[in-house]
């Protein structure tokens, strides 16, 4: 068997897969079909400083090649996530390697969710930043579409906690590479990306949207290209670890990734297909490797022929 052993900056992880915020919930919920401890690294949720209900009802759709969803970061707030049953003493007691996914509506409420949880570090393994959300004191601009905002945040966060970083970029803007560059000059010690897309769904007989939300975000197998060349661009960009994710639903799509740039990646919408899709991605990527007669899963990271 190929060594697959992830080295992400300050990270070694077990394997290079993953699961996309927003798609595994905390892991609790998964872990009554498989040690979810098998997996790289869980990557929950997204926690602010205080409980969000999320968005009305209905949330999610299903279209052609993917999802819309409109959950609107529903979550239980730091307090309940560093404390809760189900939460990180879960986490802990299981041996899942954490990654907590963070968000604010506010540049400081970034900064107090990261201070909260590096005070309280033990099971975390580093940090992942939502730079997506709205800014509502800038008027509902998105963090992750304005450069200065986007290193404000980040910079902000690396103040407050010594845990790995992980900024994770939003696809909607014309040059994503310069985001990129943006974070870790912020002290992001790595990226992720790509975020959902903003789609919509209408019911031709309603006449209706089919979220509540009227929009949502885009996921699914029909993301992957938009993704992979994300990725390239941006491992073209910046010297430090890819997290690659975007419509990956089997370890035939992760290889894509990899060879475009990526160290790791993560898997998202298939999820909700199939329960056990992370740890089939690992196999499959697994058995690429030994098909190729590939040792250690470096040796495909930007091994693109282009």
């Amino acid at each position: 068997m190929a060594d697959l052993t992830c080295k992400l900056g300050p990270l070694t992880l077990k394997n290079p897969v993953m699961t996309a915020s927003g798609t595994f919930g905390y892991g609790y919920e998964y872990h009554q079909y498989y040690d979810i401890s098998r997996l790289g690294a869980v990557v929950v949720k997204g926690i602010r400083m205080e409980p969000s209900p999320g968005n009305p009802t209905p949330r999610v759709a299903e279209v052609t090649g993917g999802m819309l969803n409109a959950i609107g970061l529903q979550g239980p707030g730091v307090d309940a996530f560093l404390h809760g049953e189900h939460y990180l003493p879960f986490l802990r007691s299981v041996g899942a390697t954490t990654i907590v996914n963070i968000w604010g509506k506010t540049i400081a409420e970034y900064g107090e969710v990261a201070e909260r949880l590096d005070a309280e570090s033990d099971g975390i393994a580093a940090l992942e930043i939502n730079i997506s959300c709205p800014n509502v004191k800038a008027g509902g601009v998105a963090f992750g579409t304005d450069l200065e905002l986007a290193h404000q945040v980040v910079s902000l966060v690396r103040s407050k906690t010594k845990l790995p970083l992980i900024t994770k970029l939003s696809p909607n803007v014309t040059r994503i590479a310069d985001f990129a560059r943006a974070v870790v000059d912020a002290g992001s010690n790595m990226v992720s990306l790509i975020n959902t897309i903003p789609g919509m769904s209408i019911d031709i007989e309603t006449r209706k949207p089919r979220i509540a939300n009227r929009t949502g975000g885009f996921s699914g197998p029909a993301l992957k290209p938009i993704a992979v060349r994300m990725v390239w661009d941006v491992a073209q960009a910046v010297k430090v670890p890819i997290i690659g994710m975007g419509g990956i639903m089997n370890g035939d799509d992760a290889i894509e990734f990899f060879l475009a740039g990526a160290s790791a990646v993560a898997v998202g919408t298939a999820n909700f297909v199939d329960p056990y899709a992370a740890p089939r991605v690992i196999e499959g990527i697994d058995a690429y490797l030994d098909s190729h007669g590939i040792k250690n899963i470096a040796e495909i990271v930007g091994a693109l022929k282009a």
